[in-house]
């Protein structure tokens, strides 16, 4: 099967888009141009590599989302491996995306073309520092692993201690199955090389935080007002240097 389309945007259901976009660009991250694709109001916020869409409608959020120009043959495909969707819209006259779930609910969605124009601005990284990872708790790495694999089929980093911990490329998005208790729902992991600066910035601005919230070392976690949590970590808990396994597949994970 093939891959799942390219990464476009850490999606996430924003009540008040305007509150969202002042937190993120006090945090360094740049608002990119938006095309004319939905009709619910809709922002979009980068720092060149991770992209998030701060959407004001009902659905099933967060959602990874990716790009996938033939949609429609995608979807008969993946319908023959056995995944279920939660939602299709399939129409020459609409603008085409589906969603399902994985295996521990998080939702991933596919559209048929991008919703937003990249930005020469937004190529630099926040105050944040460098995004690493997309982490989504899972009660079983490995089960979990089941279900990514055959989509994002370069394994990056596996650790089984203390807490079973796996990394994928899926298509752009370096995406963790974490094991970790101390995660609640998929979150946002980034190596921040100036600490201080960092916690003066989000106390100068009254941001809600958590100082050691107990995952991988992190020294802050930062919550967004629309709840999107961002851990910041003063080096990559997995290490610097990956060995991309080009080999991952489904059957590779027993369970």
């Amino acid at each position: 099967m093939s891959s799942i389309g390219r990464f476009l945007e850490f999606s996430v259901r924003t009540p008040d888009i305007l509150e969202s976009l002042h937190f993120y660009k006090t945090l360094g991250f740049v608002e990119l141009e938006i095309g004319d694709m939905w009709s619910h109001k809709y922002a979009v916020i980068s720092d060149g590599e991770l992209n998030i869409g701060l959407h004001d409608r009902v659905f099933d959020a967060p959602a990874i989302t990716f790009v996938q120009q033939d949609i429609a043959k995608h979807a008969r495909s993946m319908t023959d491996h056995g995944f279920e969707f939660s939602f299709m819209q399939l129409d020459e006259d609409a603008f085409n995306e589906l969603a399902f779930p994985d295996r521990d609910g998080h939702m991933v969605t596919m559209l048929e073309a991008r919703t937003f124009h990249l930005s020469e601005e937004a190529e630099n990284d926040s105050r944040c520092g460098s995004w690493f990872e997309l982490t989504l708790p899972v009660r079983d790495a490995l089960r979990a692993a089941q279900f990514w694999a055959p989509i994002a089929p370069a394994l990056l980093e596996m650790r089984e201690e203390p807490t079973t911990h796996m990394r994928f490329d899926a298509d752009g998005a370096p995406l963790g199955l974490s094991e970790s208790i101390a995660v609640k729902t998929p979150s946002l992991c980034f190596k921040c090389p100036d600490k201080h600066g960092l916690m003066g910035l989000i106390e100068q601005n009254g941001m809600k935080f958590e100082k050691f919230p107990g995952f991988e070392g992190a020294f802050v976690a930062i919550q967004a007002p629309e709840g999107t949590v961002i851990y910041a970590f003063e080096e990559d808990f997995l290490g610097e240097k990956y060995e991309v396994d080009e080999s991952g597949d489904a059957a590779d994970f027993p369970g």
